[in-house]
């Protein structure tokens, strides 16, 4: 069994002691220590810079008036990333209560359910930001950011920058009540995408979240002294822990925009402010290479890619025409969310990085491999379920102990529902989610696969939205039967003949061919699978 099951140092990664830490307490110590560091600039209009010192005197007051304005756990953050966004999660933590980042892109009845089931009475957001989402579902008790940090008197700020400078970090902690110990104890609540289903609540502890960002920092993926975009939604994943956490608590400077799809917005930032690393999917990364002018992308030395599988050609058209590295990783929200990155360079003569891949497993981290029929530990270079355990691996879904026993086992192991293998240097290659695969004929058929080679032979692959997606809807002779959703008007006969010339199998072939307006997506870049599957099903 042993040699069945990855191990990249379980054991001794669990006697971090930063595992048994708060989130309070590691970004204020990180933003204490330097207080005239420049943690960010938001870019949401003019370039808005920020060092730790206002940032520490305005999130530890807010704190103070959230504890006085509502006795309930959790907090509603409602923002987009920026200086607000920013502000109002260390306000949060800093008041010893967990932040819950809505989802605003969700459909209102999603988003009511949400903060019913999180308990919340209070939501942190923006008048602009109140305007434009006319449908949303707001709770009665709403405090304007904006209007909160402009009331803070001058004595208030001066007496609490005082304070943060002239007293040790230590007793301006114990002072201000700066929770230190946080352990398994609830850090923050994220809703999933809801891509195949309704949102769960994803409870992510102090543990989950310090972990990963221990375990990024082991391989030295974003060192100190680079500067980080920051555009994906706070509610995503991976903006939570990496573009606000990690980057408070390490060091690295960020800049903001408030949404990836102003690619406008995004470019002039990145040329401006010298960004040097991007996050992103390949969804949202596409535009770039479309739109940038010659000098945009000059100062960027590596893209980190995840959320969707990076489709065949794109890492090495990125790499040509950016003219840097395209790193792709993986990871879900349920473990933090990172469980596996491709790395620059090459390390004592072995690689740390192989186009195809997701890359290698994060310090602190077990994986095997399941059949997803028999429930067998595999070899890891069998293609079966993907199972991760490690400290970054979530707590349980909110309220939902039975969908947490589907996935979460006594011993820590996470089911990830994610069909891959490792191969003979331990590099990860996702084959796709076992939802996203249909038994045609006995068969097991990837929807991913099928979705690249028709986007080739048809010339759609560069689009700056897919406009393609497959799915499977029930068959009485084969079992299932693919059916084909397609922006652009397609023979049938044509495309058969077109994607068995490029060697695709017979029962690959979609039959059932859907032309609709456009492929639906989620905000994170994401397809929207239970939009498509109902588009397939209803067709």
């Amino acid at each position: 069994m042993k040699n069945q099951i990855m191990d990249d140092g379980y054991d001794s990664f669990s006697n971090n002691p930063i595992l048994s830490s708060h989130l309070a307490w590691e970004s204020f110590r990180s933003l204490a220590s330097d207080r005239k560091r420049e943690v960010l600039v938001d870019c949401a209009s003019k370039p808005n810079r920020c060092t730790a010192s206002p940032i520490l005197v305005l999130s530890t007051l807010l704190a103070q008036r959230l504890s006085r304005e509502t006795s309930k756990a959790r907090v509603g953050i409602v923002l987009p990333p920026g200086i607000g966004a920013i502000v109002s999660n260390l306000a949060v933590v800093f008041a010893g209560k967990s932040p819950v980042n809505l989802n605003f892109s969700l459909g209102r009845d999603a988003l009511e359910a949400s903060i019913e089931r999180a308990e919340i009475d209070l939501i942190l957001t923006a008048e602009t930001v109140r305007k434009r989402l006319t449908d949303f579902p707001w709770t009665d008790l709403i405090l304007d950011v904006g209007i909160e940090l402009k009331s803070f008197t001058k004595r208030q700020l001066a007496l609490r920058a005082l304070l943060l400078a002239f007293f040790p970090t230590g007793l301006a902690a114990s002072w201000l009540g700066i929770p230190r110990k946080g352990g398994k104890g609830e850090a923050a609540l994220l809703f999933t995408s809801g891509s195949s289903g309704m949102p769960k609540g994803v409870i992510l502890s102090h543990r989950n979240v310090l972990a990963n960002c221990a375990q990024i920092k082991g391989t030295e993926l974003i060192p100190h002294g680079e500067t980080l975009l920051g555009n994906l939604p706070v509610f995503h994943s991976f903006g939570f822990t990496v573009s606000l956490w990690f980057c408070l608590i390490e060091g690295v400077r960020l800049v903001t925009v408030p949404s990836p799809l102003d690619v406008r917005g995004n470019l002039k930032a990145i040329r401006e402010q010298g960004v040097t690393a991007l996050l992103g999917t390949p969804t949202f990364l596409r535009p770039y290479l479309r739109r940038a002018k010659e000098g945009d992308l000059d100062s960027i030395k590596f893209v980190i890619a995840g959320a969707e599988k990076t489709p065949d050609g794109f890492a090495e058209k990125w790499e040509k025409e950016a003219d840097c590295v395209y790193l792709e990783g993986y990871g879900l929200t349920e473990t933090s969310p990172v469980l596996c990155v491709n790395l620059p360079g090459r390390k004592e003569n072995a690689p740390l990085r192989k186009t195809g891949t997701v890359g290698k497993l994060l310090p602190g981290l077990m994986a095997r491999v399941v059949d997803p029929d028999s429930g067998v530990v595999l070899s890891p270079s069998q293609r079966g379920i993907l199972h991760f355990r490690g400290p970054n691996v979530f707590e349980g879904y909110l309220g939902e102990p039975e969908k947490t026993a589907e996935v979460l086992d006594e011993d820590g192991w996470f089911v990830t529902g994610d069909l891959g293998s490792f191969d003979e240097d331990g590099f990860l290659r996702i084959e796709g989610r076992l939802s996203r695969f249909s038994k045609v004929g006995g068969e097991m058929v990837p929807h991913g696969r099928v979705e690249e080679v028709v986007a080739e032979v048809l010339g759609l692959e560069d689009g700056d939205q897919p406009a393609v997606a497959v799915a499977g809807r029930p068959d009485s002779s084969k079992g299932e039967a693919l059916v084909l959703l397609t922006t652009v008007d397609i023979e049938p006969n044509e495309l058969s003949k077109l994607l068995a010339e490029k060697g695709l199998a017979n029962l690959w072939i979609p039959k059932i061919i859907l032309r609709v307006d456009e492929i639906p997506m989620l905000p994170t870049g994401k397809l929207d699978l239970k939009a498509i599957a109902s588009l397939a099903s209803s067709g």
